[in-house]
């Protein structure tokens, strides 16, 4: 899910308090944070899982504090340092509980596979200390949304997300994602390769991952990915920008960041209600129109806040963070970092895996209701798959691709693999 507000372990974040002077200004800005420039080299990943405690329920944000002692986040505990783990990771809660690993970059996959593993295997024993789990699951399927962070963040978002029943708060509390961030390009035109690749994949791939087909509290449906489900049924201003028309998406990103209506208005009091003028985008606070709401005008830091309170499919944050895959099962989360590392390993193979996956580019809702049982989803998932695995770093990387385009051909979802081998996937009750 990823939607707290924690400060980037990606090169070159430097939020800045000055003024916004105009929306072109603005623009500028949010179109240089927002896409770095250079040769791509690095690529990252988060994995968040569903907590329990003993009986199933939640752990408190005082047990979890307690258990991740100095890695702690400093949401739930002010004074942390809030100290990476041994691997580089940084921890953080999301609003119902759930626990996030966002790694440092790396140049190479399989050191960050490595790291990343290693920090899951530190999150694990310094939870159990305390007789608190985490579950590998892309969907809560047994328990009501409850959120535990009180920050009026979250506050602003339930209040603008409550007009869609419940996937507001299921989106916020119960989903869990396995994302990848990859660098932007080395110029506008590999930007606009990368980028449009990244979202001509999307439905493919949400396809080729979905395995969230139960979620507690969710109207009545068959969802390949009910975690997707929500995502789709919020506020589309926020969460599905139009790319299609999109030539240059630098500038693009820039236009429509500014016109997004505003969720929440930062002040020093944490007691205060943070909720915007209802409509408000941040351009009409820039143009001076909620002077007499805010009292006001925004700064660079106030739009750095903003930008975090986007939700696109692919975000821009300096780097693309890829944010439309499930959780995975067990260890899986490895699959989709080797398969973003191939697909995007040359110039020549990102424009055959967005041709490969052209026919189904804007199917969303249909790759997150029927995943592979739609038939064109499941034979550009198994091309994909075989694409990336033909350009794997290495050999056991390919190898790893390969069995994920089997089964895809298969038409098995990642938990069918997984309940097939034996080993089960497990989560709260």
């Amino acid at each position: 899910m990823a939607v707290t507000l924690e400060r980037s372990s990606w090169p070159d974040y430097a939020p800045d308090q000055g003024e916004l002077s105009s929306r072109v200004a603005a623009e500028a800005y949010v179109g240089g944070v927002c896409f770095k420039l250079g040769p791509p080299a690095l690529i990252g990943a988060e994995l968040e899982w569903l907590t329990a405690g003993p009986t199933g329920s939640r752990p408190s944000l005082q047990q979890l504090a307690a258990a991740l002692g100095s890695h702690a986040p400093t949401s739930i505990a002010p004074d942390s340092a809030a100290v990476p783990l041994p691997g580089g990771s940084m921890v953080t809660i999301e609003p119902g509980g759930q626990i996030e690993l966002s790694s440092a970059p790396f140049a190479d996959p399989a050191a960050l596979t490595q790291n990343l593993r290693a920090d899951a295997t530190r999150l694990r024993e310094l939870l159990a200390a305390r007789q608190i789990s985490i579950f590998a699951a892309a969907a809560d399927a047994g328990r009501p949304a409850q959120r535990l962070l009180r920050m009026p963040r979250y506050t602003a978002m339930e209040d603008r997300f409550g007009g869609v029943g419940p996937f507001g708060a299921l989106m916020m509390c119960n989903t869990a994602a396995t994302q990848v961030s990859v660098d932007a390009g080395a110029d506008p035109a590999e930007v606009r390769a990368r980028w449009t690749a990244l979202y001509v994949l999307g439905p493919t791939l949400i396809a080729a991952f979905a395995c969230s087909p139960r979620l507690h509290g969710v109207p009545p449906g068959d969802w390949a990915s009910q975690r997707m489900r929500t995502w789709l049924r919020l506020d589309p201003s926020r969460t599905r920008p139009p790319v299609a028309d999109w030539a240059d998406p630098i500038t693009s990103y820039a236009h429509w960041a500014l016109d997004v209506p505003l969720l929440c208005v930062r002040c020093t009091d944490l007691d205060a209600d943070w909720s915007p003028p209802p409509g408000a985008t941040f351009a009409d606070w820039l143009s001076g129109a909620l002077d007499d709401e805010v009292g006001r005008r925004p700064t660079r830091a106030d739009l750095d806040y903003h930008l975090t309170t986007l939700f696109p499919p692919v975000r821009a944050s300096g780097h693309l963070e890829v944010r439309y895959l499930d959780t995975q099962p067990g260890e899986g989360w490895t699959t989709p970092i080797s398969l973003f590392d191939a697909l995007l390993s040359t110039p020549a193979v990102v424009a055959e895996a967005t041709g490969l996956a052209a026919p189904t580019a804007g199917e969303w809702l249909t790759a997150a209701r029927r995943g592979l049982a739609d038939p064109q989803l499941r034979r550009a998932a198994v091309d994909v798959l075989e694409l990336a695995a033909a350009h794997a770093r290495t050999p056991s990387a390919a190898m790893e691709l390969a069995r994920a385009a089997n089964r895809c051909r298969a038409g098995r979802s990642p938990l069918a693999e997984v309940a097939s081998s034996g080993s089960g996937a497990g989560g709260p009750r």
